[in-house]
């Protein structure tokens, strides 16, 4: 008999949420490269759910999430994981028509939008830039306290008999006989399923296990913390650019800012790029007439797509006992209950949960990538 009956390669916000889900029905290994989880992309998230961030494809999953984010169930610290936000998307005058199709792709979808004029958003963004005009406000954006998540799940895995690994890379990987024999920093485990939550590295597990890569490729994502004047006050909304060249949100009477900038990389521990902090703070300059005076924090993480930018939930097609979870890009967080239930039916053949009923799982199998 393998040591597990499930090894899962990475310990992030993916692992976490899937052994938590799956630790009480098998014998998990989480298998984590770093000396503790959730230190790359996890760790470094803007934290934020908003059901429209990842397109009409993504939110079935984030909308499923939702509900379980706020009210979680028992054993998970009988708190929210949310708390309010608002979210603008802001247009000018000659960006009308993507504001127009920005809200076309959710209709029908029960996404609530609300169209603002600009002396609606003066009063939610006072110092907005005079040419901006028009806003798409979604008014169930809410934050997401990513660490007490994260920690929780973790948590719920342990108790439920999982174990964790840290300091333990995939080194090698030998699937022969129905088992997978791992060898995982120093040690070596036997295994009967194989899951691939590795993020950025979810190509080069897979190249280690013997399987055919997807294509999931990580890219850089910068934010930087300002000091401005006027402070930013706790209800600023969520803002971005209806081209998807920016982002902000206060937090803790500070602004948290982004280019959106996505520069691919290999897999790494990545940095903000100098550019990429010009780059947001000249955006932001166009949007707000707020004196910065201060950068005090910045960082940089790594968001991963497969080519199709919608993430990988299913078993490999060459090989039954190999499972990818992974490519959920930046939404990864805000997916993650509705997307860790959907992966645990999958692997373990069980019926789906009911949050998932308007989940349509085939969106999201390897094999669509050929």
């Amino acid at each position: 008999m393998p040591d597990y009956d499930v090894v899962i390669i990475g310990a992030g916000i993916a692992g976490a949420s899937l052994a938590a889900e799956i630790a009480p029905h098998c014998r998990v290994l989480i298998a984590e490269a770093e000396d503790r989880p959730g230190y790359h992309s996890t760790g470094r998230s803007a934290a934020f759910w908003a059901e429209s961030y990842g397109g009409p494809q993504v939110q079935p999953l984030t909308t499923a999430s939702g509900p379980w984010l706020h009210s979680p169930p028992p054993g998970y610290g009988e708190r929210s994981f949310l708390g309010p936000r608002g979210s603008l998307t802001l247009a000018r005058r000659d960006e009308l028509a993507l504001l127009d199709a920005f809200e076309a792709e959710f209709a029908g979808s029960g996404v609530r939008m609300e169209r603002r004029d600009r002396a609606a958003l003066e009063a939610m963004l006072p110092g907005l830039a005079a040419d901006i005009v028009a806003g798409t406000y979604e008014p169930d954006c809410q934050d997401i306290d990513v660490g007490g998540l994260h920690q929780a799940y973790l948590a719920v895995a342990r108790r439920a008999g999982a174990a964790i690994a840290l300091r333990a890379p995939l080194v090698g990987a030998v699937h022969a006989s129905g088992s997978w024999t791992l060898t995982l920093g120093e040690q070596q485990v036997t295994a009967a399923k194989l899951v691939d939550a590795a993020g950025a590295w979810a190509d080069p597990v897979a190249e280690r296990a013997g399987v055919r890569p997807l294509g999931v490729r990580p890219y850089r994502r910068t934010v930087i913390q300002l000091r401005t004047a006027p402070a930013a006050c706790a209800d600023l909304p969520l803002t971005l650019g209806v081209r998807g060249d920016y982002y902000f949100k206060p937090e803790a009477g500070r602004l948290w800012l982004s280019p959106h900038d996505e520069t691919p990389e290999e897999p790494g521990d990545t940095a903000p790029d100098e550019l990429d902090m010009a780059l947001a703070i000249d955006r932001f300059g166009q949007v707000m007439d707020w004196r910065i005076e201060a950068v005090e924090h910045r960082w940089a993480g790594q968001r991963s797509f497969a080519p199709d930018r919608l993430p990988l939930i299913g078993f490999a097609a060459d090989n039954p006992c190999f499972f990818w979870f992974a490519g959920q890009g930046g939404f990864g967080i805000q997916t993650a209950p509705a997307a860790a239930k959907l992966a645990a039916a999958i692997l373990l053949g069980i019926t789906p949960d009911a949050m998932l009923r308007a989940v349509d799982a085939q969106l999201y199998n390897p094999a669509r990538l050929g």
